[in-house]
């Protein structure tokens, strides 16, 4: 039997009905990190827009808004790294959400080879080289060749949904 579809056409202006049905999608939550322009000067923003590109050769891919602050920065560096956040890390997500001067402040992280930093307790972390960038309409793509990684496969994922954060529950 087959059911009747109930689609909707898509127009320019259902932005907000099309970001609420994208909302339906769940995805692990990411921070996004760089070092910045000045001396001791890092970049971070909480990403969820993260997903692998190819295994060989390894290549992973963000996306960030074209009006986002953080966007040039990330332009004017080679490199990036990629912090999927752990269940526990819900304030570090909140942290890195926001805009603010003070971010970094008492956040604890380590350096590896290109200086973007790495937080203690995540699931996995990739630093990366950027290898291409893409214009995705009112979003910009980094595409990252991923040059070193560490992975904690017990860690529980930190997971958004419907503008909620939760972790993963097995079923029965």
């Amino acid at each position: 039997m087959t059911l009747p579809h109930r689609w909707v056409p898509l127009r320019e202006s259902d932005a907000q009905q099309f970001r609420s049905a994208l909302g339906c999608f769940a995805t692990g939550v990411t921070i996004v990190t760089a070092k910045g322009l000045g001396p001791g000067e890092y970049i971070g923003i909480t990403v969820n827009s993260f997903a692998a590109v190819s295994l060989d050769p390894p290549l992973v891919l963000f996306s960030l808004g074209k009006r986002n602050f953080s966007l040039k920065h990330f332009l004017s560096t080679r490199h990036f790294a990629v912090n999927v956040l752990s269940g526990g890390q819900h304030a570090l997500a909140l942290r890195f959400a926001r805009s603010a001067a003070d971010k970094w402040n008492g956040v604890e992280f380590e350096l590896w080879e290109f200086d973007c930093p790495i937080f203690p307790g995540v699931a996995a972390a990739f630093e990366c080289t950027i290898h291409h960038t893409y214009q995705g309409g009112d979003h910009v793509i980094l595409v990252g060749h991923v040059e070193h990684m560490r992975c904690d496969t017990t860690a529980e994922p930190l997971l958004f949904l419907r503008g909620r954060y939760g972790t993963f529950a097995d079923s029965p």
